[in-house]
């Protein structure tokens, strides 16, 4: 069996997992009092190192899910997304409102990428 890289580990999730050329990342925004597109581009830009720093990128997303506060958000939420994917490289995705772990979320983006 292939090794299960683990990082950011607590005793509630991981902050990465890596197993079998395949990484499992979740990413939150930073700043809490921002509007959906601050914090899109956080989230976006800190998925862009994490998948830098472990061999990965934007352009191997396979899949992501996308969680947004209000579904009434997604044409805000999807012009940064559009920009931010390579041509010819959009994973398959899924975008759902949900209630969110903290009220001030607006967005969490779930990604599954080659590595």
């Amino acid at each position: 069996m292939s090794p299960i890289t683990r990082i950011g580990t607590t005793a509630r999730w991981s902050d990465l997992v890596i197993h079998n050329g395949t990484l499992y990342v979740v990413e939150v925004p930073a700043t809490l009092e921002a509007d959906l597109q601050t914090q899109t581009r956080e989230v976006l830009e800190s998925l862009t190192r994490l998948l830098e720093t472990h061999g990965s990128g934007v352009d191997k997303i396979l899949m992501a899910t996308i969680y947004l506060k209000e579904i009434g958000d997604i044409a805000a939420f999807n012009e940064l997304w559009d920009a931010w994917l390579p041509a010819g490289s959009a994973p398959v995705r899924c975008c759902v409102q949900a209630r969110l772990a903290h009220d001030d979320f607006k967005v969490e983006i779930q990604l599954t990428a080659a590595v």
